[in-house]
């Protein structure tokens, strides 16, 4: 009989790490819980969706506010245009427009501050609060400012007699400008300044990699 040719392992010898070794029992398993739960996500996001919805009601005053007066004349009539050349129309669009977008920026900001870590559900808050806070401006713009009934207001006036025209909104697409500033916001500050998740499985030559 002959001798083993490979001599057995010394006493205190520890087995070489196999790259292709399973996870010990536990690993990674502290970063499935992070953040908080589905129901807490909803909830926060229900709470961001009717806060911009009421905070709308802000919106629709200062739209009305600071647009400015469309002038209407009357011969008796007819009702038009006192400046026909005037640009008091499109300045009530891009009043409202500018304003939505500011809203836009404060509410991304707002919702960033207060959750960092972003996620869907605050992304459809953000869209879905940014337009019913819209309509509700719109509306409530168009109740606080002249009365709809243009023939009955020509009659009060008189005949050659200027008044302001109703609050409208000619350009419908400004009712997206709330959700889109928001959500292009919200993803500029998450994207530059969210907290990253550590990296499960990191690069084994990097500098600072645990030594194995």
């Amino acid at each position: 009989m002959t001798a083993p040719l490979t001599p057995p392992p010394p006493p205190n010898h520890q087995p070489q790490h196999d790259a292709w070794q399973a996870p010990p029992a536990g690993y990674g398993l502290g970063h499935e819980e992070d953040g908080p739960g589905m129901r807490t996500e909803l909830r926060e996001a229900a709470v961001v969706a009717v806060a911009m919805a009421v905070g709308g009601a802000l919106l629709g005053f200062l739209w009305w506010w600071l647009a400015p007066h469309v002038p209407l004349v009357s011969d008796s009539t007819t009702v038009y245009l006192k400046d026909t050349e005037g640009e008091q129309a499109v300045a009530v669009d891009g009043t409202f427009t500018l304003l939505a977008l500011a809203f836009g920026l404060v509410s991304a900001l707002a919702v960033f501050l207060l959750r960092r870590r972003g996620g869907i559900a605050l992304v459809v808050a953000l869209t879905v609060g940014g337009l019913l806070g819209s309509l509700l401006a719109w509306r409530l713009g168009i109740w606080l400012g002249p009365s709809q009934d243009v023939v009955g207001r020509a009659k009060e006036a008189g005949v050659g007699v200027t008044f302001d025209a109703p609050l409208e909104l000619g350009a419908k697409g400004a009712l997206l400008a709330w959700s889109v500033s928001a959500l292009l916001a919200h993803l500029g500050l998450t994207a530059l300044f969210a907290p990253r998740d550590p990296d499960p499985f990191p690069d084994p030559y990097h500098p600072q990699a645990p030594k194995m």
